[in-house]
């Protein structure tokens, strides 16, 4: 389990599931039919060292990434999430928001391969360490932002709105939140404080995208820490009862709505893959202030 005090960078702790979850959309997002594509991710897993290059090259065949157990519904969760919220700033730009904020940025790319509108600009949120790596490697591979892109090198359990604003950010303004990957690394309390700086942000217009995760029951918390992978996985986040967020800002005046995974996943018209269904307790969320 988390400590709250921890510290981490790209390649250690909570740090090195970015590379992991750039892992599972690179390989997800290599079906032709897959519900989306993210070629930038493989750049980044190559560039984080011959381990990672084994796994996509297919020399690691008993990888967590590729467990039935585990691995294949992983897969399937992180590409699914990327196309909900691949649409959410797609349909956000369209409304004329033209600022964006991506807390725990880590190794999302879209700043890089989303096509955004004349004067958007994106604002990644994340530890040094890894905005370094993503602009690093990034540029190294002849990739530009598509946007106005600015860092903010700020750890989330810091003053980061005063970071957020000290970085041209403007709360007078619309913007489009993206809050994905990072609610169950969070204890309880730490997501309302988190909630509750948003909502002072946000301008009338703005909307946010919220990724969430019902408590693991019992019998399902073991069956996946007795797991390939997924008891590393089970070993970084807070397992417990939390705020739902489409109600938190419902009572605050958002309106909003929110879809289980699974549904998601027949929306898309896919089957759900074999294992542990982690994905049966994750939900997807869209909120929007009048």
């Amino acid at each position: 389990m988390r400590t709250d005090g921890d510290s981490w960078d790209i390649n250690t702790g909570v740090g090195s599931t970015a590379l992991f979850v750039a892992a599972a959309r690179a390989l997800a997002g290599r079906a032709a039919d897959a519900p989306a594509h993210d070629p930038l991710a493989e750049i980044f897993v190559r560039a984080a060292g011959p381990e990672w290059v084994d796994l996509l090259e297919g020399r690691v065949p008993g990888h967590p990434l590729l467990t039935p157990d585990f691995g294949m519904q992983f897969q399937q969760h992180q590409i699914a999430r990327t196309r909900y919220f691949d649409d959410f700033l797609n349909a956000a730009a369209a409304t004329g928001i033209r600022q964006v904020v991506i807390l725990a940025a880590g190794l999302d790319a879209r700043a890089y391969r989303l096509p955004w509108p004349d004067g958007t600009v994106v604002y990644e949120l994340d530890r040094p360490q890894v905005l370094e790596f993503k602009r690093e490697t990034l540029t190294e591979a002849g990739h530009k932002p598509r946007a106005q892109r600015h860092e903010v090198p700020v750890d989330l359990r810091e003053d980061w709105p005063n970071a957020l604003c000290e970085n041209g950010f403007d709360p007078s303004l619309p913007s489009a939140w993206l809050v994905e990957g990072l609610l169950i690394y969070l204890p309880p309390a730490a997501q309302d404080q988190l909630f509750d700086a948003i909502d002072a942000l946000s301008a009338p217009g703005s909307r946010i995208a919220i990724e969430q995760m019902d408590p693991l029951p019992e019998a399902a918390a073991t069956a996946m820490a007795d797991s390939d992978g997924g008891s590393d996985w089970v070993r970084l986040i807070y397992n417990e009862p939390r705020s739902e967020a489409t109600a938190w800002f419902g009572a605050r005046g958002w309106t909003g709505e929110r879809v289980y995974l699974t549904d998601y996943l027949q929306e898309l018209g896919r089957p759900l893959a074999d294992g542990v269904q982690q994905q049966s307790l994750i939900n997807l969320v869209t909120v929007v202030r009048p």
